[in-house]
């Protein structure tokens, strides 16, 4: 009776796991099954923030499939498609956003985060070579005198037995 029990849990827990939405569309050509895939690989679920619509299994990706089936067997392009896209869901769905004056932080933003630091090193190391009197040792003229009499009277002191 135990293993009828645990057998029938388990598949009632197996059961959940296959009933997972599986999108079968069927292409007149190829070359729209190539297009929808390609559609759905570059442009991203609005939900899932970080995944393309083909891998998301969050419910507006399967209606965004659908929507760009429905799009391509009506015969629009994919820029017709794209668009509609965008002007619905913003330029979020894009991976690669347009340049614009809205995205050009977002383009430019890591360049000059990466120059700005290149030219604060460079402050940083010129202020540290041009300190006034300190030579390469590190030491100012008055500490490299003080220093040459305390060695002086060490090796006096080293001397006189």
């Amino acid at each position: 009776m135990r293993r009828l029990l645990t057998g029938l849990v388990l598949l009632l827990a197996l059961g959940g796991v296959a009933q997972a939405a599986i999108d079968t569309y069927e292409f007149a050509t190829e070359a729209e099954r190539t297009r929808y895939r390609q559609l759905t690989e570059e442009l991203r679920c609005p939900k899932c923030q970080n995944q393309n619509i083909a891998d998301s299994d969050a419910p507006i990706a399967m209606d965004l499939r659908a929507e760009i089936y429905r799009m391509l067997e009506a015969g629009q392009s994919n820029a017709q498609i794209i668009d509609y896209l965008v002007a619905r869901y913003g330029d979020f769905v894009l991976y690669k956003p347009p340049v614009s004056g809205r995205t050009l932080l977002l383009w430019y933003g890591p360049a000059a985060l990466l120059g700005g630091g290149f030219v604060l090193l460079g402050v940083i190391v010129l202020r540290r070579r041009k300190a006034d009197g300190v030579s390469a040792t590190g030491l100012s003229s008055d500490e490299r005198q003080r220093l040459a009499q305390l060695l002086e009277q060490t090796s006096e002191d080293k001397r006189a037995p």
